[in-house]
C-alpha cells in the first residue's frame, strides 16, 4: 500500500492535468464560436448598411462595427501621423467606471508593447493603427507550455514507475531468498537441539551445565532470527505488545555476552511499571531493539562503556524505548545520515542495521525512530503509539 502511494499521487496530477486541460480547451472553444458569432453579426451588419438607402444608415453600421471591434476584446490604440493617440480600445489598464484619456501616459506607452507584438496598420488618411491580441490568443500561448508539462510528467512519471517496479521486484526476490533461507536453518536448528539436549543430559558440574544453557540461548535466539527472516516480505502480525519483555530480554541476552574482564561492557534496563498498552508485531519490534542494542554495543568495541535500555510512558499515550550508550557518539556532520540504507561509520558494516530498524518501527508499527539528544554517545528512542 505504501509503495503504491507515490504512484497514484502521479496518476492523480495526471488526471487533474488533463482534466484542466480539457475544461481550458472548452472554454477556448466557446470563445472562439463567440468570436466567431460577432463577426458574422458584423458582416450581416455590413452588408445590412450597404443596402440601407437611409442618410444615416453608414453612420449607424460603422458605430455598431466600432462596437463589435471593442466586443472582441482586442487591444487597439489609434495615432495620428505625428504619433499622437487619438483613440483606443480594449487596454488592460481601462477602468469602465473612469475612461483613460488619449493623452494618458500609460497609453503613449502601451503603444510600444503592441508595436512589439504585430506591426502596425498604416493609413495615409488617419495614421497608425497599433493593435494586440486577444486575450483568447493570450491563452493559447500557454498550452505547448502545459503540454511539455504534461509529456515531462508522463516520461518521468514511467521512469519512476520503472525504476519502482525493479525495486520491487528485487525486494521480492530477497524476500523470498530470506525465507527459503530460513526454512533451510529449520532441519540443523532441530539438530542442534537435540544435541544440546544429550549434552543437558551427560553435564556432569556447574561449568557445563552453564556452557548448556548458554548455548540453548544461542539456540532459541537462531530460531528466533530464522522465524524473523520467515516475515520478511510478509504483511505483520499486530498483537498486545509485552514492551517490558521485550526490552527485559534484549537486555538479558546481551548482559551474558559482552565483554567483562578487560574493556568491560554493562547493560542496563530501567523499565518503568505503568505504561500505556500499545500494538505491534514482537518479533520485528523485539528485531529492532536488538539492532539498536549492538550498534551501541558495537560503538563501545575496545574501549568499555555502558549501554542504558529503558522503557517508560510518554506524552499521547505513547511508549518510549531508549537504547543509549557512552560512547564516542555520533558526529554532527554525519547525524543526517545514519538511518541511509548502506551507510556505515565501521569499517566492516553493512549499514543495513538501522535503516532496517527504522522501517520497522515507522512502516510496520507507524511510530517513529529517531537519533536523541545525549550529553554522552548515542541515544536512539522509539516512539510507539
Amino acid at each position: 500500500m505504501r509503495r503504491g502511494k507515490p504512484e497514484l499521487l502521479v496518476a492523480a496530477l495526471i488526471g487533474v492535468l488533463i482534466a484542466w486541460y480539457v475544461v481550458y480547451t472548452q472554454r477556448v472553444i466557446v470563445i472562439l464560436r463567440a468570436d466567431a458569432r460577432r463577426s458574422s453579426e458584423m458582416y450581416s451588419r455590413v452588408y445590412r448598411a450597404l443596402g440601407d438607402s437611409s442618410p444615416n444608415a453608414e453612420t449607424e453600421a460603422l458605430i455598431e462595427l466600432a462596437r463589435s471591434i471593442r466586443d472582441q476584446h482586442v487591444p487597439l490604440i489609434l495615432t495620428d501621423r505625428q504619433g499622437t493617440p487619438g483613440g483606443h480600445a480594449n487596454l488592460p489598464f481601462e477602468d469602465p467606471t473612469k475612461p483613460v484619456a488619449d493623452d494618458d501616459p500609460r497609453v503613449r506607452d502601451y503603444i510600444a508593447i503592441l508595436a512589439a507584438q504585430h506591426p502596425p496598420i498604416v493609413d495615409a488618411r488617419i495614421g497608425k493603427v497599433y493593435y494586440g491580441d486577444p486575450p483568447v490568443v493570450e491563452g493559447l500561448k500557454i498550452i505547448p507550455a502545459l503540454q511539455a508539462v504534461m509529456a515531462a510528467i508522463l516520461v518521468l512519471a514511467g521512469l519512476y514507475i520503472i525504476r519502482t517496479r525493479g525495486n520491487a521486484a528485487r525486494e521480492r526476490l530477497w524476500a523470498g531468498m530470506a525465507r527459503e533461507s530460513a526454512h533451510q536453518l529449520g532441519t540443523p536448528l532441530s539438530s542442534l537441539s537435540g544435541w544440546i539436549e544429550l549434552l543437558e543430559e551427560r553435564a556432569n558440574d556447574e561449568s557445563s551445565h552453564a556452557a548448556v544453557k548458554h548455548m540453548r540461548a544461542d539456540l532459541e535466539r537462531l530460531d528466533r532470527v530464522a522465524h524473523r527472516f520467515e516475515r520478511i516480505g510478509r504483511d505483520p502480525k499486530y498483537e498486545p505488545l509485552d514492551v517490558a519483555a521485550i526490552v527485559e530480554r534484549v537486555a538479558v541476552y546481551f548482559r551474558a555476552r559482552v565483554p567483562t574482564l578487560a574493556n568491560t561492557i554493562t547493560i542496563e534496563s530501567s523499565i518503568a511499571e505503568h505504561m500505556h498498552p500499545v500494538q505491534g508485531d514482537p518479533v520485528l519490534l523485539e528485531w529492532a531493539v536488538e539492532v539498536l542494542t549492538k550498534n551501541a554495543i558495537d560503538a563501545l568495541a575496545g574501549r568499555g562503556g555502558f549501554v542504558r535500555l529503558s522503557a517508560e510512558a510518554g506524552a499521547e499515550d505513547a511508549v518510549v524505548i531508549r537504547v543509549a550508550d557512552n560512547g564516542p557518539g555520533v558526529p554532527r556532520e554525519l547525524r543526517s545520515r545514519v538511518f541511509e540504507p548502506g551507510f556505515s561509520t565501521k569499517k566492516s558494516g553493512w549499514g543495513i542495521g538501522l535503516s532496517l530498524a527504522k522501517r520497522i518501527v515507522e512502516e510496520n508499527h507507524g511510530g517513529k525512530l529517531s537519533l536523541a539528544s545525549s550529553e554522552q554517545g548515542a541515544a536512539f528512542e522509539i516512539i510507539l503509539h
